[in-house]
């Protein structure tokens, strides 16, 4: 029998696919994940700081991320949304990871956007292909204005209700 880890013990990550280096993405992410989890992420992977690395399927950096991301007990993937989808930055970040690597992660997927009609994006994208590397998704996806993902009453429900379908304990 497998024991969850406590929130103190959590490995949790980051994975930001803004081209925006500091994005609202960036900080929103950040924000969903301490709030979740009760503590503040371990790793912050922002991939606007790889630019071109992304595409070198060699580059040992990118490998360390990518093994970073799936010894992660959590991991928010963040994207803003992109012609009603994630991002190509996410993309090439998330082809680097092998069919199955993320078994062992809880993945939250997150997308901001700047009006409602984009909110399925993250249910109908983003989610799915985390789902085929693997991870766990046990709540729903997140959507959020990027006008106002800090005061959001959405981010409040959602936490509500993703505090009792994570596999751990919230502090």
């Amino acid at each position: 029998m497998s024991v969850s880890p406590s929130a103190g013990d959590l490995n949790v990550a980051v994975v930001v696919g803004n081209p925006k280096r500091r994005s609202r993405t960036y900080t929103a992410a950040q924000l969903v994940a301490e709030r979740l989890t009760g503590v503040a992420p371990k790793h912050t992977i922002d991939l606007a700081d790889l630019g071109p690395a992304l595409l070198d399927w060699s580059n040992p950096e990118v490998a360390q991320l990518v093994a970073t991301v799936a010894a992660a007990d959590v991991v928010v993937f963040a994207s803003p949304t992109y012609k009603a989808t994630y991002t190509g930055l996410l993309k090439l970040f998330l082809d680097r990871i092998s069919a199955g690597q993320l078994a062992n992660v809880v993945a939250i997927p997150l997308m901001l956007g700047g009006n409602w009609r984009h909110s399925l994006a993250v249910e109908v994208h983003l989610k799915p292909v985390l789902a085929e590397l693997g991870a766990s998704c046990p709540t729903p996806g997140l959507f959020l204005l990027d006008s106002e993902y800090e005061e959001s009453e959405t981010l409040e429900s959602w936490l509500k209700l993703a505090r009792q379908q994570v596999p751990f304990r919230h502090r």
